[in-house]
């Protein structure tokens, strides 16, 4: 039996590219709990989008990839739901930000992704502007 890395390996060409960019763990997770939901589910989007929402828990989007969080936790108020209730009541997500860390973790990752004077941001400004740097350093690390 292949160790977790040799797992995780052999599985970043069936994840989408930011969690292959991501360490051994956002792989497995992602990849181990989509096979469960199209178990499940079947193949198609509610698969991934239950795997992205159990990567969310443990994990977090800097940049182009997803980085471990300091605490593990639903990442938004829509993640906080749960199904059906975030089915039912659906509202915008972070994009993968963990819009729940505290302040001063937020300021940190908006530092790391090229935002200027974050201290100067409210919370919701915060959460927003890391989105929008999230999704331009994908992008670019797609065209490459």
């Amino acid at each position: 039996m292949p160790d977790k890395h040799e797992q995780a390996e052999q599985m970043r060409d069936d994840v989408p590219s930011t969690v292959a960019r991501s360490d051994d763990k956002a792989v497995r997770t992602y990849k181990k709990t989509l096979e469960s939901a199209e178990e499940t589910y079947g193949d198609g989007e509610r698969a991934h989008r239950t795997a992205f929402a159990s990567l969310k828990h443990t994990h977090e989007k800097v940049g182009d990839h997803w980085e471990p969080k300091e605490h593990k936790g639903p990442s938004d108020p829509q993640a906080a739901l749960g199904t059906p209730a975030s089915r039912d009541r659906a509202r915008p997500t972070a994009q993968g930000v963990d819009a729940n860390a505290s302040k001063g973790h937020l300021e940190e990752v908006a530092r790391r992704v090229g935002i200027d004077d974050p201290a100067s941001l409210d919370r919701d400004a915060l959460v927003q502007a890391i989105e929008k740097a999230n999704a331009r350093a994908t992008a670019r690390a797609r065209r490459r």
